[in-house]
């Protein structure tokens, strides 16, 4: 398969290869569409089995941030970085700073921000040699870590899960199954405990069990049978294509409601877990609280306010809720109705910016 033929598949704008010897750089941006605004997405430091890999991530990540924007109604467009690499061996100072000059270098179309492997430390770092970085740390004016912000909007959109199946918008006595106890994970499982959830938990991270086991009294689950744990709620919260031919007919719950981005391997899933009646949140709208989070860093005049941000990260409840309506009254997926729905806003931008550049 052709480098264009990749690029043409899911429409994007540009992909952009850097490599610097000298720091070890191996790095792939993806500019997915820039029509609501520059694209905004993380950047991912993860050891790929090789570039085909690194290359089918990044376009699929990148796309995945343009429709969670839309959705959450951004002034941004979708745009996603990898590094090859192993960021508990391979990043340093040199790496980072040569990650600023390959975003500074796209002069703006792209604002780079934390992913997995990536921090807000490491955010302060790129931001020395250019500007357009998101994720920052607080103390520096910065929106900090948008891994809290993800783990509300997800729990948000729980609540608005079971109010959809006609229960108490509440996981009070509710069974949760996690899937990965990572920084998203580990605060949604947090907030899930303080309301009075029953929590199954797995990760392939052994500390990272015995941490919510100790501080949230949280039951450890082998990763190969976390989804099929009996439960309220699924909720996938570490790398995507989990919800597959496999899973999904072993799934045992009535909601699938996670941070993970991709989770459905292919829309045939989505379209079994609709047949099921296993009431599915669409990734990109659930899990955009850190992307809203980040947006207010970059788009609000008066500089970042976590209070407003936060608001507009519960909003996902409401955008939840529309989409679920629309869902029914169609008799689709949720999935295909928010694909549609994005598609819609992105055309009628489209062609606003086509008249607009017409005269």
């Amino acid at each position: 398969m052709s480098l264009f033929h990749h690029i043409e598949r899911y429409g994007h704008e540009s992909v952009t290869f850097f490599s610097d010897p000298a720091s070890r750089l191996r790095m792939i941006v993806a500019v997915h569409n820039t029509v609501m605004g520059p694209a905004l997405g993380g950047c991912r430091m993860w050891p790929y089995a090789g570039i085909d890999e690194a290359l089918e991530d990044v376009l699929r990540l990148s796309r995945s941030m343009t429709y969670k924007a839309a959705m959450a109604a951004l002034p941004f467009g979708g745009g996603k970085s990898v590094v090859l690499g192993d960021p508990k061996r391979e990043k340093d100072e040199a790496l980072l700073l040569a990650i600023s000059r390959a975003v500074g270098g796209l002069g703006g179309r792209y604002i780079v921000a934390e992913d997995v492997g990536m921090t807000e430390a490491d955010m302060d770092v790129i931001s020395r040699a250019t500007r357009w970085v998101a994720g920052r740390p607080l103390s520096g004016g910065g929106s900090g870590d948008p891994s809290e912000a993800t783990a509300i909007g997800v729990f948000e959109g729980m609540k608005t899960c079971l109010e959809q199946l006609g229960e108490e918008p509440t996981v009070r006595s509710r069974t949760i199954a996690i899937q990965g106890m990572g920084k998203v994970g580990f605060q949604l499982a947090r907030l899930a405990t303080e309301e009075g959830a029953k929590l199954f938990v797995s990760d392939i991270d052994s500390a990272r069990l015995e941490r919510a086991a100790n501080e949230l009294g949280a039951h450890s689950v082998m990763p190969d049978a976390i989804l099929s744990v009996p439960c309220d709620i699924v909720s996938p919260c570490a790398l995507g294509g989990v919800l597959n031919e496999k899973t999904v007919p072993a799934l045992n719950c009535r909601i699938v409601a996670g941070s993970a981005n991709n989770q459905l391997a292919n829309e045939v899933d989505g379209d079994a877990l609709f047949g099921r009646g296993i009431l599915y949140a669409p990734d990109y709208v659930i899990n955009a609280g850190g992307l809203i989070n980040l947006s207010f860093e970059q788009s609000s005049p008066e500089g970042y306010d976590r209070e407003r941000a936060m608001r507009r990260v519960r909003e996902i409840a409401t955008t939840l809720t529309r989409l679920f309506q629309r869902s029914r009254a169609e008799s689709a997926p949720p999935f295909r109705v928010a694909d549609r729905m994005v598609e819609e806003q992105l055309a009628e931008a489209r062609a606003h910016q086509y008249q607009t550049e017409g005269g």
